[in-house]
């Protein structure tokens, strides 16, 4: 692998440590985060620098990648005299793992046609144990050939990386796994209730139920902490509703009705009101 010229823009609980794996393949990283310390703090932590803008940390790189919230916060970086197409050379790529809709991802990729970049959108799976253990799942949509060029660089935080079809193809494929993980959820809550109300050793249970077919992620790294009340932690319940309303839409204008995950975003809904929001998704137990 050749070692390329990349930035990183976004630095939260996700990009923090992807960019710093980044960094430790030998790739001359620069980043850009809107708090400017938490830059700086990583600059400390990895070999790199830190830009001030957007444009600044994607000027003749070969590879930009984008991790943050939502659709206006990744146009927020991508756009306008200081967003990182203002700097991108002719054939660099623009690599963003933000989950967004797949109309962002379409219409990032006719906005990197008109200067000459390739785009892959490429939402990640795994949370921010994943994050930090290198151990990513990494949905890809985009040109095959740009792809394969990419994958060598997301390798060093990935465990899997696999492209989809075209783009907004990865993002579909976020959208799969968000109504998987919602629907998983929905039915340990319940099984948790039940185990609970009728006498069962909850970690014993785990133990003999993770090897069968009912055996999960959540099952094993989630069910205990439920049964404990413990949510201070994971991925936010503000960020699953963020999520599911992007499922929801590309459903509906596919005339397509997806019932659990409406009910289990209306359940979201309700914890939020209660100033759930920033607990982790599990906090689905709480809701009745």
């Amino acid at each position: 692998m050749t070692n390329k010229k990349v930035s990183f823009i976004g630095l939260g609980v996700m990009g923090y440590p992807m960019a710093g794996y980044l960094a430790k393949a030998g790739h001359a990283t620069r980043v850009f985060n809107r708090t400017t310390a938490r830059a700086e703090k990583w600059a400390e932590a990895y070999q790199g620098s830190v830009e001030l803008t957007p444009r600044d940390a994607a000027e003749n790189c070969d590879m930009v990648f984008v991790c943050v919230g939502n659709d206006d916060d990744v146009r927020s970086v991508v756009y306008g005299e200081t967003g990182v197409l203002a700097s991108m050379k002719p054939d660099s790529v623009l690599v963003d793992h933000t989950t967004t809709s797949a109309e962002l991802a379409m219409e990032l990729a006719c906005a990197c046609r008109e200067k000459g970049v390739h785009f892959i959108d490429a939402p990640v799976s795994g949370g921010q144990a994943g994050a930090e253990n290198g151990a990513l799942t990494v949905m890809c949509g985009g040109d095959a050939d740009v792809f394969a060029d990419v994958k060598t660089v997301i390798d060093a935080y990935s465990k899997q990386a696999v492209l989809m079809g075209e783009n907004g193809q990865g993002q579909r494929c976020k959208m799969v796994n968000q109504i998987c993980i919602a629907g998983i959820l929905q039915g340990l809550s319940e099984g948790i209730t039940l185990a609970q109300a009728s006498g069962l050793d909850v970690e014993q249970m785990v133990n003999v139920l993770k090897h069968g077919a009912a055996g999960s992620w959540q099952m094993e790294n989630r069910a205990i902490t439920m049964a404990q009340d413990k949510f201070d932690f994971g991925f936010a319940i503000d960020w699953m509703r963020k999520d599911l309303g992007i499922c929801l839409d590309e459903a509906k204008s596919k005339g397509l009705a997806l019932p659990l995950t409406k009910a289990v975003d209306e359940k979201y809904a309700e914890l939020q009101t209660q100033g759930l929001g920033r607990m982790d998704t599990s906090v689905l137990i709480k809701a009745r």
